[in-house]
């Protein structure tokens, strides 16, 4: 049944997705898709944009998508709005854009820092200032929120982007309880994911160690997008709040 009447299930919401041309995105965008979301896709590369909503499209599915750079306010604006345009509404807004160029803080890549600040944490927040007041309005949506398990363990190179993943469980948690009865948030901490994650290293001794354990460890980011579906396909008066996911293997 439709999740637009307030009773459960995927089947007729709209979904918008920040970093859906690749990795986790792309794969919760083509699973809720399958199951009958009409999913708004945004990311910085068009083209890639463009393969989803094909492969979608070509298996029966309703997508569209538009260039979406989440440290640019109006960047998130602009995607709730095409949600809105085309579809009535928004009911979820996944925020899953991130970037982790991991690195020793001796390196002191400063720049890398701020990006990682820009894209993790002001991009959540301007995708919430985007969609709050339309789910205000709507009186019902739901903020799925991609975290890390980084979020739970700090460990050597991984200061800056731990940090932002803390910032992302605060916030995340500090709109749950100032969200009433109508909005849903749910965070998602993934482990180690089969993605191009370790390729946002310019530390080559990182990127490396990054990759091995990757080979070694990962699961593929369907995994991910099979819990977000779990979250999203909850009746309305069901808030799942956190969800960790990561390889049996994983430390």
């Amino acid at each position: 049944m439709s999740g637009i009447d307030g009773i459960n299930g995927i089947d007729g919401k709209v979904v918008a997705i920040t970093g859906a041309g690749s990795g986790i995105g792309e794969a919760t965008a083509l699973l809720l898709a399958e199951r009958g979301a009409r999913v708004v896709l945004g990311g910085r590369r068009v083209e890639r944009l463009a393969e989803v909503v094909e492969r979608i499209e070509k298996a029966g599915g309703v997508a569209v998508s538009v260039r979406t750079d989440v440290t640019r306010r109006d960047d998130l604006h602009a995607l709730v709005a095409l949600a809105r345009e085309r579809f009535g509404r928004l009911d979820v807004l996944f925020s899953n854009a991130g970037v982790g160029t991991i690195s020793p803080l001796d390196d002191l890549r400063v720049d890398e820092w701020d990006e990682m600040v820009d894209v993790n944490v002001k991009g959540l927040l301007h995708g919430i200032g985007a969609a709050l007041p339309v789910f205000r309005a709507q009186g019902s949506g739901h903020f799925v929120t991609t975290a890390s398990t980084a979020a739970f363990r700090v460990v050597p190179n991984m200061a800056v982007y731990a940090g932002t993943k803390v910032a992302v469980r605060a916030i995340c948690e500090g709109l749950r309880q100032e969200a009433g009865d109508s909005v849903r948030v749910t965070t998602v901490s993934p482990g180690v994911i089969a993605t191009d994650f370790a390729e946002a290293s310019t530390n080559s001794q990182v990127r490396a160690h990054i990759t091995e354990m990757r080979d070694r460890l990962a699961i593929p980011a369907d995994a991910i997008a099979r819990a977000v579906a779990f979250a999203v396909e909850q009746p309305a008066g069901v808030d799942v709040n956190e969800i960790v996911v990561r390889p049996t293997a994983q430390a």
